[in-house]
Order: structure tokens, then sequence, then C-alpha cells
């Protein structure tokens, strides 16, 4: 039997709204400029990878209480880094095609 992939789309965590979980409204920020939220995301990942890197130091010195919260730092600063690397290519991708754009 074939997999139906509306069924993979549907239900609450796919709904998007202006509502926090317990039905109170969210205040919605200014919208900021695009180099402030490409300069926040990039700390963002960086302060990953330094997690991460003392998530390691920490399980192979043998001081860290919970291995398995060690490869979940790990694991989610490497999904990160290769989302940026994947976003990174796409816009360098992206400026290319721009660049040889016939006008």
């Amino acid at each position: 039997m074939p997999i139906d992939p509306a069924f993979l789309t549907t239900g609450p965590d796919w709904n998007i709204s202006l509502e926090a979980p317990g039905g109170a409204a969210v205040d919605v920020a200014p919208s900021q400029d695009f180099g402030g939220v490409l300069g926040k995301q990039i700390q963002n990942l960086a302060d990953m990878q330094t997690d991460a890197a003392k998530a390691s130091n920490e399980l192979a010195t043998g001081t860290a209480t919970d291995p398995a919260e060690t490869v979940m730092a790990v694991e989610r600063a490497r999904l990160s880094m290769q989302m940026a690397s994947t976003l990174r290519t796409k816009g360098v991708e992206a400026m290319n095609d721009i660049f040889h754009t016939q006008v």
C-alpha cells in the first residue's frame, strides 16, 4: 500500500499560527534587517559548535553525566553546520544565476 504524502503534513504540529500553545497571543517583533538575522544565526551556530566541543571534552575526560546528551549536542551541531553549508551553497548558486542572467 503506498504512503499518502498528505498524511505526513497534517496535525497540530504543522499548523502555523500567532498563538502560544496556551492560546495566548504572541507579540510579533518588528522585522530585523537581513544582516542582523544572519549574524545572529551565525552566532547561534558558533555557540552550538562550542557546546558540542565542550560536551565531547567532558565525555572524553569522564566528567559527563549523560553520554546521550553529549551525542545529541554533537549531532545538533553537525546538522546545524550541514544546513548552514547547504544554505551557503544555495545562496552562491543563486547569486551566480543572477550574475549570468542576460539582460
